[in-house]
C-alpha cells in the first residue's frame, strides 16, 4: 500500500482486505472512492462516485498484476491519472 501513496488520495484498508482510496468530492460525507480488490492472481480496480454504495460493483477502471510493490505503483498511476 505504501507504493500507492499519492498526495491527492487517502489510502486505507478496504472491505475484504482490499485497498480503499478516498478523495473529497466537495459533498460532505460523500467522497470519491476507488477500491482495489482481489480478482484471480491480481486485483480489480473500481471507481465509486459520490453517493454510490460500495457494497455493489463499481465502474471498472483497471487491473493490477505483479508483485505487491509493482501493484502499488500501478494503483498510484491509476489514481494520479484519474480526473475527478
Amino acid at each position: 500500500m505504501s507504493a500507492a501513496q499519492t498526495h491527492a488520495w487517502d489510502l486505507g484498508q478496504g472491505p475484504a482486505g482490499g485497498i480503499m482510496a478516498t478523495r473529497e468530492s466537495g459533498q460532505i460525507g460523500q467522497p470519491w472512492v476507488v477500491l482495489a480488490e482481489q480478482a484471480g492472481r491480481g486485483m480489480r480496480v473500481s471507481l465509486y462516485r459520490p453517493g454510490d454504495a460500495i457494497d455493489i460493483e463499481g465502474d471498472a477502471i483497471g487491473e493490477l498484476s505483479g508483485n505487491p510493490r509493482e501493484m502499488g505503483r500501478q494503483l498510484r498511476t491509476i489514481l494520479e491519472d484519474l480526473s475527478v
